[in-house]
Parts: structure tokens; C-alpha cells; sequence
């Protein structure tokens, strides 16, 4: 790989920018498509395809083959809120390679050893998430039913491009949530971008099946298009 290619792959990586680099196998040339530029590729179907998986793979067009190897950020879940949902949420998250973050400034809560291996920030998200850096490779889930804590993140999270955006609470409780956006000045497709009550609808009651119910959901939402174009 030439030096420069390097050193625009490793951009992108510490940008937290996804990118291909695409080599044809046959004259061994290699090009870096970074992900706003895909739509203007040769291969762009292709690419998009495989950068919606996170994996690398061989791929024929035309006769030629081209080895496209991707590069994604990890996948980043914050999660609002100590709560037993929590607890349970947070290491199979881990399982899937989420790089995972609690925070919740009720400090009786929000401790490593009801945490073990995870960061667990105690303070308020409207201060812990200007600095963050949320991006289009995180998902926020609002999981301490307080709108003095949930409201601030979801708000944050609606102005920025995470992939996935879901609050605890029953369909009421939503209504009162979604009046409290609007007269914040949310549109109606804004708040439409939330998912509530959070979770895919399995059924579930005891906490660990309600994190596995939020975890299909973000995962279901990361690979969304995926799915759809199967």
C-alpha cells in the first residue's frame, strides 16, 4: 500500500470515518473511497453493500475482481441511565462490540461495580455529550424514565446523525415526551426519528429481556438497509 493511502485510511479511522479501500486484483492498483464519496464510484452499489455489512470481501464486475477492504468505526452505544436495563444492556453489548458508556449523574447508581468494564461517566448527559462527539455510529438509548435527564440527551441526539435513537416508557408517557420536544422546537419528524417504546416488540417483561429487545433493535437499525435490499 502506498504511504499516502496509509495515511488517509488512518484519517479517516481517527476521524471516525468509514472508508473502503478498493484493490484490483489483477494490477494489484488500490484506491481509498471514502464514504461521502461512494455514490460517485464505478462500484458504488458494491461498496455500499459490503460497508452496510462491515466486512471485507472479494467482488467481480465487469470480468475484473476487486478485493474491497472496509473500515468502519466501532460501533459506540450510550446509554442514559444506571438502571437494571442497564446492567443487563451492557455487556451484551460488549458481546457485539459495542464500545459502550453509561452515563447518569445520580451517582448512587451510576458506579463501576454495578458497571464492571464499562465507563460509567456520573454527570449530567447535556455536559457529557457536547463532548462526546455523537456521529452517524452511535446509538443513544434513554433509559432513566426522568425527563430532567432523558429529555437533554434525546434532544442532543436529535440534532446530530446517530443511527439509532430509542427512550424507555409507555405509549403515554411518550406523548408527554414528544409535547415536551415540540415545544422545544422539535418537528414532528424529528421526534419520529425516536424509537418508543423502546425495543422490538418480543414480549418482554424482566429487564435482561428488555436489553435484548433494545439491542435487536439497534442492531436491526445499523443493518437496516442490509436487510432490506436481501
Amino acid at each position: 500500500m502506498r504511504l499516502s493511502l496509509l495515511s488517509a485510511l488512518n484519517a479517516e479511522r481517527a476521524a471516525r470515518r468509514a472508508a473502503v479501500l478498493v484493490t484490483d486484483i489483477a494490477s494489484g492498483e488500490q484506491r481509498l473511497v471514502r464514504e461521502a464519496e461512494i455514490a460517485g464510484d464505478p462500484l458504488a452499489q458494491e461498496l455500499e453493500e459490503k460497508l452496510r455489512q462491515g466486512k471485507s470481501g472479494l467482488i467481480e464486475q465487469g470480468g475484473n475482481q476487486f478485493f474491497l477492504t472496509v473500515q468502519t468505526p466501532p460501533v459506540r452505544l450510550l446509554v442514559i441511565g444506571a438502571v437494571h436495563i442497564s446492567q443487563a444492556l451492557a455487556p451484551m453489548a460488549k458481546g457485539v462490540d459495542f464500545d459502550v458508556t453509561i452515563v447518569d449523574p445520580r451517582t448512587a447508581f451510576a458506579t463501576p461495580e454495578r458497571f464492571p468494564d464499562v465507563p460509567v461517566l456520573a454527570e449530567w448527559p447535556d455536559e457529557v455529550l457536547p463532548r462526546f462527539g455523537i456521529d452517524r455510529y452511535t446509538a443513544v438509548v434513554a433509559l432513566t424514565h426522568d425527563p430532567k435527564i432523558d429529555d437533554p440527551a434525546l434532544g442532543m441526539a436529535l440534532r446530530s446523525e446517530c443511527f439509532y435513537i430509542g427512550a424507555l416508557g409507555s405509549r403515554k408517557t411518550h406523548e408527554r415526551r414528544v409535547q415536551r420536544l415540540t415545544d422545544a422546537g422539535f418537528t414532528e419528524s424529528d421526534i419520529a426519528r425516536i424509537h418508543a417504546p423502546i425495543g422490538l416488540d418480543i414480549g418482554a417483561i424482566s429487564p435482561a429481556e428488555i436489553a435484548v429487545s433494545i439491542l435487536g433493535e439497534v442492531v436491526a437499525s445499523l443493518r437496516k438497509e442490509r436487510r432490506r435490499s436481501a
